[in-house]
């Protein structure tokens, strides 16, 4: 019997291996993600820095952000980065559960150095930042870290705790910050910064 099942095992077609699925991280994107973002505009007469693709309807960002009264993380972003506002909703959307994000939007002209810990729109718009509730400041894939593990995600950065994971990590996010204005289709920092300064 057993040899008749072999035999037989033996005659029927192999399966072959399924390729892996390509798994990437939240927050890291590949081209194709990028054509609709293209289409960017500095709206210089309303004083108004905007992209015409809006990730989400904003009305009630600001009730709930300024609700998160027990935050053990702040992220400020950039809510004018529609790549970016695809990470903030989903972890918006994962926070509802935890309640440990509060979330601060550096383009709103409500936004305060002083509330943040003196850290200004410039430096900010440069690499993702996040202050901890002790009023520590953590920047770059670090800041991804501690956001992730907030809403139950750290297993999506805990390699990066390791070197030299980390500095490859850092890296890389690096390459993304520096160029992410022009891959989302907007106008330099130069010139966000020079319209920002003639709506004062």
């Amino acid at each position: 019997m057993a040899s008749s099942l072999a035999r037989l095992g033996a005659a029927l077609p192999r399966a072959r291996p399924r390729a892996a699925a390509r798994v990437l991280p939240p927050g890291w994107w590949d081209a194709a993600a990028l054509g609709a973002s293209r289409r960017a505009a500095l709206n210089v007469g309303r004083c108004q820095i905007h992209s015409d693709v809006k990730v989400a309807p904003t009305s009630d960002l600001k009730n709930e952000d300024s609700s998160s009264k027990n935050w053990r993380i702040k992220m400020l972003y950039d809510g004018d980065c529609p790549l970016c506002m695809r990470e903030v909703n989903m972890l918006r959307e994962r926070n509802k559960s935890y309640g440990a994000i509060k979330f601060v939007d550096i383009s709103s002209k409500d936004y305060s150095p002083d509330d943040n810990q003196g850290l200004d729109y410039e430096t900010v718009m440069g690499r993702i930042h996040a202050i901890l509730s002790d009023g520590t400041v953590v920047t770059d894939v670090e800041a991804f870290r501690r956001l992730y593990e907030e809403v139950g995600l750290g297993w999506v950065y805990a390699v990066t705790k390791y070197e030299p994971v980390a500095t490859m990590a850092n890296a890389v996010y690096g390459v993304w910050a520096k160029y992410r204005m022009q891959i989302t289709g907007r106008p330099p920092l130069e010139e966000i910064m020079a319209s920002r300064k003639s709506c004062r």
